[in-house]
């Protein structure tokens, strides 16, 4: 049985890349709530554990050196966030390897390549709203960039 946590935390990675990925080499505002939607805080003032669980995805995204950013916004998301070098390279790898169905037929070639970069896969992935595929994708963004670093 899956872990639920980790279900979570890779479909939020996968949305945080993505958003970063969408408006680079811009800096942006990255906010709990545009991933996970609103929260409701307790008598004391906290979040609840799935509120935490984005904002931990964020700043382990950062710790990681996928992204960086300028300040944390109290745990509510991160200001002047912006992808890493090497956020941005992994996200741009060609991945032949069959994560997601993509459609390469009749297609000219520039477009087939960037139809199997790990960006396209995420999207594909998260467009599917499949467990199964974001996790795989994940998995292997993750594979690869660990195998990298060694």
């Amino acid at each position: 049985m899956a872990d639920l946590n980790i279900l979570d935390f890779y479909k939020d990675t996968a949305l945080i890349l993505m958003s970063l990925q969408r408006v680079f080499p811009r800096k942006m505002d990255l906010f709990v709530e545009d991933f996970i939607g609103p929260d409701q805080v307790d008598e004391f003032g906290l979040h609840t554990k799935r509120h935490e669980a984005c904002f931990g995805a964020m700043l382990w995204l950062a710790e990681e050196g996928y992204l960086k950013y300028g300040a944390t916004i109290r745990q509510e998301g991160v200001d002047q966030a912006y992808l890493t070098s090497r956020g941005l390279i992994k996200l741009t790898t060609i991945v032949t390897a069959p994560l997601t169905e993509s459609n390469l037929e009749d297609v000219p070639s520039f477009e087939a390549q960037e139809r199997l970069t790990m960006i396209e896969h995420m999207r594909r992935a998260i467009n599917s709203q499949s467990s199964e595929q974001v996790t795989q994708v994940m998995r292997a963004f993750f594979n690869e960039l660990q195998s990298n670093r060694d």
